[in-house]
């Protein structure tokens, strides 16, 4: 069961999108009056981006992910604790967004379901009830499930919806390991797709772009009247990238830099893969509180195990292959290297120049006179393209 664990920690990958003209100006202090380009061409050339780090405060208490985000956006949301379901006792959702804008990035909580052709279960448990967290309901395909999940749950405030394109995505199936056997008597499966929706919210038009990957894990049994297959199936990886109608497919480079900065803390995934393990080996069917949840991560190994270590890098591979489908037929992203983090780092390609400091913060620029130490109490340092 530890890859069904693995399969249900979280929704982590995203790029696609966004107008680079209204992205990140430099601050008042940061602008200098001795360049010989004007404000305003500067800051068409100019992208300037920021390490966010989210920490789980409700739950493990440290740094659960980290990504670049321009200077000016804005994050809302994060990790949520669910109590009724402890095969996934943790779900992530947030957005980032510009506040002076319609541009916006989000990533939507998973969504758990469980079903069975054990008629006597089912008579229980029918469709739409919960079964240990799970909603109960047969199984369905990516493309059905963003169109008759995620939209229904995600999409009910506003007008004039209507699905534009749809389109499977096969290789995400080939990269979560679809249709292998994780251990004797349980197939797991994966699909993936994306659709492409516009409608009507707040005076305007807008167009979004909406991914999402259903894995399953089915398991057999001998019974009385029969084998039973029970199937646990989840609707994960779910985000989305959105702007004005027209204005959705001319910028992926940056949203594509967003996803590739994206790093999930490989010791907030030990604590929780751990936590994971505990709950579902002692059978433990409810979480009563959060102080609960506390007292199990007292007692977990700081220690990451090599299996865990091999189950977070599967995670974040599959994020990049996910990003690298967003941008098939463009390279949006150049590889630099960081001499402060000693490390590289993906910014947008395009640029001539690019800078960073201390503070994690990123600024590329293809104007040969601009230099963000003039007038800058940050000290900004020239990084270089790896060849």
């Amino acid at each position: 069961m530890r890859k069904r664990i693995f399969s249900f920690i979280f929704v982590l990958s995203f790029f696609i999108i966004s107008i680079l003209n209204i992205y990140p100006q430099q601050k008042e202090s940061e602008k200098s009056s001795k360049q010989t380009i004007s404000s305003s061409e500067q800051t068409a050339k100019t992208l300037r981006f920021k390490k966010f780090g989210y920490v789980d405060k409700q739950g493990i208490g440290i740094e659960a992910f980290s990504m670049l985000i321009p200077s000016d956006w804005q994050f809302d949301g994060g990790i949520q604790w669910v109590l009724d379901n402890p095969a996934m006792p943790a779900r992530t959702g947030f957005r980032v967004f510009n506040p002076k804008g319609s541009e916006e990035f989000e990533v939507f909580p998973n969504q758990p379901f469980f079903w069975t052709d054990n008629q006597m279960l089912l008579y229980t448990f029918p469709i739409g009830s919960k079964y240990f967290g799970n909603e109960v309901h047969p199984p369905v395909g990516p493309i059905e499930a963003l169109k008759q999940v995620v939209l229904p749950r995600f999409r009910y405030n506003v007008s004039d919806l209507r699905v534009t394109k749809e389109e499977l995505l096969p290789e995400l199936a080939k990269s979560l390991g679809a249709g292998t056997q994780s251990q004797p008597g349980v197939v797991n499966s994966a699909e993936g797709a994306k659709i492409r929706i516009e409608y009507n919210s707040n005076g305007k038009n807008i167009e979004e772009e909406i991914y999402g990957v259903v894995e399953s894990f089915a398991f057999s049994f001998p019974s009385m009247s029969g084998t039973i297959t029970n199937i646990n199936w989840t609707v994960d990886y779910i985000f989305s990238s959105k702007a004005e109608k027209g204005k959705l497919d001319s910028n992926a480079k940056l949203f594509q830099t967003i996803g590739y900065s994206f790093r999930l803390s490989p010791q907030w995934f030990n604590k929780y893969s751990q936590l994971v393990e505990y709950l579902i080996q002692q059978q433990i069917q409810q979480i009563h509180n959060i102080g609960q949840i506390s007292k199990i991560i007292s007692q977990t190994n700081n220690e990451i195990s090599d299996m865990i270590m091999d189950s977070y890098n599967k995670r974040q591979a599959v994020n990049d292959e996910i990003s690298k489908n967003f941008s098939q037929y463009i390279r949006g992203v150049d590889e630099y290297y960081n001499p402060v983090e000693q490390k590289s780092v993906e910014l947008p390609s395009g640029y001539n120049n690019a800078w960073t400091n201390n503070l994690g913060e990123y600024i590329v620029s293809d104007s040969p006179n601009f230099n963000p130490n003039i007038d800058s109490n940050l000290n900004w340092q020239q990084i270089e393209r790896k060849k």
